[in-house]
């Protein structure tokens, strides 16, 4: 990744970023749509090219514009903030493919589960102060323990949008 982006450290200017899921529900009738308004994160390009990094997501802080989901989304049936209060997503590795598309891998942990993730991103945005990757990717919810589907309403991937914007910080 460093042909596009200088090594050095970098945080996450949380102004600047969302990330937001859609999931299809009511057997198809209905896309719930939420932002997680509490994020945070870091990352380093390293002289080798190694990259790392972390985004953390503050679960109680997603909002879908209704104050009762919200609340259930945040109980036991699917995120269970008082036992796991964040998302996380460590990158592992990140590398330029074609153009300014990265492929990001990592780990996504939810609910204490951690399972591997790979992100296509795109980097819109790229100078020696500051970057920006957005990316689409989804998610199977089952596989991290949030499967609460009552009467059938809940099928299919949950999709993750983001727009991640990171300014270079001094060591």
């Amino acid at each position: 990744m460093t042909a596009a982006v200088d090594t050095g450290l970098w945080q996450l200017d949380a102004t600047r970023s969302v990330i937001a899921i859609s999931h299809v529900t009511m057997w198809g009738m209905v896309t719930v749509k939420g932002t997680f308004t509490g994020v945070t994160g870091e990352g380093e390009v390293r002289p080798d090219g190694t990259v790392r990094g972390t985004v953390t997501l503050d679960a109680a802080s997603l909002d879908t514009k209704h104050a009762k989901r919200d609340e259930h989304l945040r109980g036991p049936d699917f995120f269970d903030v008082e036992r796991h209060p964040t998302l996380v997503f460590a990158v592992r590795d990140a590398a330029v493919r074609e153009g300014e598309t990265v492929e990001i891998k990592g780990q996504l942990t939810v609910r204490g589960v951690t399972r591997p993730q790979t992100v296509t991103a795109k980097l819109t945005e790229s100078s020696a102060d500051a970057i920006t990757l957005t990316a689409e990717f989804t998610v199977d919810r089952n596989q991290f323990g949030l499967g609460w589907n009552r009467l059938g309403m809940m099928r299919g991937l949950t999709t993750v949008t983001s727009t991640l914007r990171f300014t270079r910080t001094s060591a």
